[in-house]
């Protein structure tokens, strides 16, 4: 099946945002070197003045000082903006950049083709159909692909990891000349174990439950009522039917994080905004001059939509309401 447009857009975002977070810490963007003792921040040394005034060298108010202006203020600015977009848009981050979400989807993906489920706590197979109505092959071989691909990312997460701690080039020279130090061996491997264990059998689970950057997204997006969230025409309801019983609701089977997205906004907590079940509802209905019966509102129709109204037609439209 190829991919909506949106879901395209979604992939190229994913793959610019990871390789910005793998390429960070090589041109000194920002990172912490233990080696050097300090941070870097857009190529400058960043120094929070901690050694100084261990060393007497500064006096205790011009450290505290210091503390503020080049370590709180810039962190209260991230959250500020993290939360600001997390409470009008939702968890965008997580959805459209987030690395971590982009190997839950990928692992997702392999998994399902290996064993019919996106994740080994499924309950129940997903049918094997696209969305656009072909079959999706299920085959167990694919196992021989889902486990080394998940080695393969959590390595990979582990050498970008290990380079925002270590001079970035003598990691990667290390890396290829086989001269890592014994304790860069220890971090790699351990990393690597730990994050292949969580790809494996808790991908989404953390995005859900242990995630502190989705979750306080996701208390900041609770909180607006007009923030934007994935509509449903309810007065279409009888529509849902076209997704045929034997390939289930499209929607519920694509969503990453195993949400069902035709409830109301307090049962969509970990939404990551990703869109995937808007592109189902999309393929599935787009033969109709209505369109889909899922689309994201905010506003007065976010507020109308989370009270149960059908509040998505082109009369409340242009009484006010908004589509993205």
């Amino acid at each position: 099946m190829k991919k909506p447009p949106l879901q395209r857009q979604r992939a190229l975002a994913q793959i610019a945002f990871f390789a910005l977070f793998a390429l960070t810490p090589v041109f000194d963007l920002l990172r912490y070197d233990l080696t050097a003792g300090h941070a870097y921040f857009l190529t400058w040394q960043w120094h929070l003045g901690i050694d100084d005034l261990i060393a007497g060298r500064v006096e205790a108010d011009a450290a505290a000082g210091n503390l503020g202006l080049y370590l709180f203020l810039p962190l209260l600015g991230v959250l500020v903006l993290v939360i600001g977009v997390a409470w009008k848009w939702g968890r965008l981050y997580c959805g459209w950049l987030c690395p971590h979400f982009s190997v839950v989807e990928t692992i997702n993906r392999l998994m399902l083709l290996a064993s019919g489920k996106h994740s080994l706590w499924d309950r129940q197979p997903t049918p094997p159909w696209e969305p656009d109505g072909t079959p999706t092959p299920r085959d167990r071989r694919y196992w021989l692909v889902v486990v080394p691909a998940a080695i393969v990312f959590a390595f990979a997460w582990a050498v970008v990891f290990l380079s925002y701690l270590m001079p970035p080039l003598a990691v990667y020279h290390g890396l290829f000349t086989a001269s890592l130090s014994r304790n860069e061996m220890i971090f790699l491997a351990t990393t690597t174990t730990v994050f292949t264990l969580e790809f494996l059998f808790a991908r989404h689970l953390f995005c859900r439950y242990a995630c502190a950057v989705g979750i306080f997204q996701s208390i900041a997006w609770i909180g607006n009522p007009k923030a934007m969230v994935v509509g449903f025409e309810r007065g279409r309801l009888p529509e849902c039917a076209d997704c045929l019983p034997e390939r289930g609701s499209a929607c519920d089977a694509v969503c990453p994080m195993r949400l069902k997205p035709r409830n109301v906004k307090r049962w969509m907590f970990p939404c990551t905004q990703c869109g995937q079940c808007l592109s189902a509802c999309a393929t599935v209905n787009r033969g109709k001059p209505e369109g889909a019966l899922l689309r994201w509102v905010e506003d007065e129709q976010a507020r109308r939509n989370e009270a149960g109204f059908s509040a998505l037609s082109k009369t409340d439209e242009d009484a006010g309401g908004k589509f993205l």
